[in-house]
Parts: C-alpha cells; sequence; structure tokens
C-alpha cells in the first residue's frame, strides 16, 4: 500500500513552499517522502524532485512549438500526462517501494481541480496502483479578509472535493504573514449564522436567498473548517501531517515495536 498528497489550491497558495517546508519537517524526523513535481511550468525548486513532469513535457516547448498562451499550453501538457498515464507514469511509479509516501505539487490552474477530469483520472490511476490519496488544498490566509473572499476560497474547495471524490484537508496558508490573526481566526472555525449576518450586510437583500443557499451548502458539507499552517512552527507542519496521515491511514499497519529487556539478574 502506498500513500499520497495531491497538493492543489489557487495560483501564489504557498503550495511549493508547503511541499518544501513538508520534505525539511520529514528530514528532521527521520522520515522519507518523496516530492513530485506536476507542474511544466516550474523552474526553481527548493526540494529534491523526486519525479518531474518536465521529463514528459514542458510548457515552454509547447508554447514555442504549438503557439499556445500560458493557460492554454499548461492544459495540453496536462492532457498530454492523462494520455501517458500508462506509460510514463506507471514507470515511474516502479521505481519505488509499495509503501513509499509521495507528495505531487499540482499546478495552480483552478479549473483543474474543478471540471476538467485530468486530476481525476491521475488519481484514478493512482488507486489502481494500489495508493492510497489525499487532497490538501490550500488557500492563502492574506486572501481572507472578508466573508465574500472565504465563501469563495470554500466554494473552490468544495469543487475539487465533488470532482475528485476524495479525502479532503483544507489549510490556510501563510499565517506566519498575516499580520493581524484576529482578522483570519474568525474563519477557522466560524458560526454559519454569523456569517450568513455578515454575507448579508455586504450584498444586496435580492441575493439573501442565495447567500442562505451557500451557507447552508458549506455547513454541510463541513468545508468551514480549516487548518492554520504557520511554517515558522514545527508543531503546526506535525500537526497538520498528522491530520493527513490519519485521512489516508498511514502507519496503521505498521508493526508495533518491542523493546527488549535484559532479564533482571538475581541478587
Amino acid at each position: 500500500m502506498g500513500y499520497a498528497q495531491l497538493v492543489i489550491g489557487p495560483a501564489g497558495s504557498g503550495k511549493s513552499t508547503y511541499c518544501s517546508s513538508l520534505h525539511q519537517h520529514c528530514e528532521t524526523t527521520r522520515r522519507t517522502i518523496h516530492i513530485v513535481n506536476l507542474d511544466p511550468a516550474a523552474e526553481n525548486f527548493d526540494y529534491p524532485v523526486a519525479m518531474d513532469i518536465r521529463e514528459l513535457i514542458s510548457l515552454d516547448d509547447v508554447m514555442e512549438e504549438l503557439g499556445l498562451g500560458p493557460n492554454g499550453g499548461l492544459m495540453y501538457c496536462m492532457e498530454h500526462l492523462q494520455e501517458n498515464l500508462d506509460e510514463w507514469l506507471t514507470e515511474e511509479l516502479d521505481n519505488y517501494l509499495d509503501d513509499d509516501y509521495l507528495v505531487f505539487d499540482c499546478p495552480g490552474q483552478i479549473e483543474l481541480f474543478s471540471h476538467v477530469p485530468v486530476l481525476k483520472n491521475f488519481v484514478e490511476h493512482l488507486r489502481r496502483k494500489n495508493f492510497n490519496v489525499c487532497v490538501v488544498y490550500l488557500l492563502d490566509s492574506q486572501f481572507i479578509t472578508d466573508v465574500t473572499k472565504f465563501i469563495s476560497g470554500c466554494m473552490t474547495s468544495l469543487s475539487a472535493m465533488v470532482q475528485l471524490e476524495l479525502p479532503h484537508v483544507n489549510i490556510l496558508s501563510k499565517m506566519d504573514l498575516v499580520t493581524n490573526k484576529k482578522d483570519v481566526e474568525n474563519y477557522l472555525d466560524p458560526e454559519p449564522q454569523l456569517l450568513l449576518a455578515e454575507l448579508n450586510q455586504r450584498m444586496a437583500p435580492q441575493f439573501q436567498k442565495l447567500n442562505k443557499s451557500l451557507i447552508e451548502v458549506v455547513d454541510q458539507y463541513s468545508m468551514v473548517s480549516f487548518l492554520p499552517l504557520d511554517l515558522r512552527k514545527e508543531r503546526s507542519i506535525q500537526y497538520i501531517l498528522s491530520q493527513i496521515d490519519n485521512c489516508i491511514q498511514y502507519g496503521e499497519d505498521a508493526d508495533v515495536k518491542v523493546k527488549d529487556f535484559d532479564p533482571e539478574e538475581d541478587d
């Protein structure tokens, strides 16, 4: 049984920084993970890349040869990945053991995890290869400045949850850069009725029924719970990793470690 994190979220939400910090934390705790780059436009990495989609296809080559723009070129690259799952990805996965832990650093285009089936097919391939997979959705905490932006982030995360059908952990990233923590703390575990009241104050009266429906969807899908990530604190990374490990049942089949004691000598 293999284990995997699929790290997704809007562009600039801190996905690569999260992967780098996670790798450093695991090195410190003597735990082995492998970071996989799935962004064909990536250039610089702060972590050792175990697998790299650019060995299969790169965005620069696609834009130059096909004359596509950045977004169209990236979609072409990901569709090319989808067509080569049985060849390139299978060959790469064969280099790892059955119990290895992989972290996939994904591109930030929202359509990849909202309505385009590329990542869904990617996940199904991992499942066929006997991987337990968890989605790690990152949302920039500095983006959460009012209720409208919070609801927008929740809806995007919910769209990914419905599309991918996987265990889901939501993270408010870049908490170490937030100057006023009180502005964000209200959204870590908010009260639905307070959200609705605040949303009605911001929106015109004709949107009250829509606002009520949105809050009910967020509440029913338990999407109002985000985990804060402060990269300055090791315990913050450790706590989030433990939540993800619990979702994918990592370590549950490990052998119990028994310490041997020397028999006591008779006096």
